[in-house]
């Protein structure tokens, strides 16, 4: 399919007096659109709005489910589309760690070490049945859900998930950052159950 027209194609432009073009702001129905605040909006609002519209994940493919998170980036999916241009190799230039695979116990410290170079405001996507509850490898070598060493916002079940399931994550994810309507945060969950443990720890 086309997306640019080859050369002499006649252009189409709208008239100028298309409505859909051509807006007069003394229109009564336009200064009515006003008056409602559609156009003006509070900063808060403003700046989840520019977080859920570019978030920028950063590889941590572990196994087989990083095959299909590596497919969401070719022509035919294009997480592009979608606000996240390319994965960062960098987790200075990243606020989004997707976990794709198995955590072993010795890849653990490692994932911690990366999650807390992300700089704030960050979040986590758990993509496949390993990478959230351990999946099939219920053993001592393997981390039984990657939520016991950092906070996770979707999880995205599946062995493997199809790269579909990972978009519709993401664009839940992309909800959960622009809602901005007081909820807490995975990070602040996952602080907030430290200091209980801690607590409990201490009364023991």
């Amino acid at each position: 399919m086309a997306l640019i027209p080859p050369p002499g194609t006649p252009v189409e432009r709208s008239p100028r007096t298309d409505k859909r073009v051509d807006w007069d702001l003394r229109d009564p129905e336009v200064q009515d659109f006003i008056d409602r605040g559609i156009l003006t909006t509070t900063i808060d609002k403003l700046r989840s709005w520019a977080q859920a519209s570019s978030v920028f994940p950063a590889t941590f493919g572990l196994a087989c489910c990083s095959i299909e998170m590596m497919h969401t980036v070719t022509s035919r999916i294009d997480i592009a589309r979608f606000g996240a241009e390319v994965f960062r190799n960098s987790p200075r230039q990243s606020d989004l760690m997707i976990v794709s695979g198995r955590v072993s116990q010795k890849m653990a410290p490692v994932l911690r070490h990366i999650y807390e170079q992300i700089l704030e405001p960050k979040w986590v996507i758990s993509m496949g049945a390993c990478a959230s509850s351990g999946g099939v490898f219920n053993n001592y070598a393997l981390v039984q859900g990657v939520d016991k060493i950092v906070p996770v916002d979707v999880y995205v079940p599946g062995c493997p998930p199809r790269p579909e399931s990972l978009i519709e994550g993401f664009m839940l994810l992309q909800k959960k950052i622009g809602s901005n309507k007081g909820q807490r945060s995975s990070r602040q969950l996952w602080d907030e159950a430290q200091k209980k443990a801690a607590q409990d720890e201490d009364a023991r």
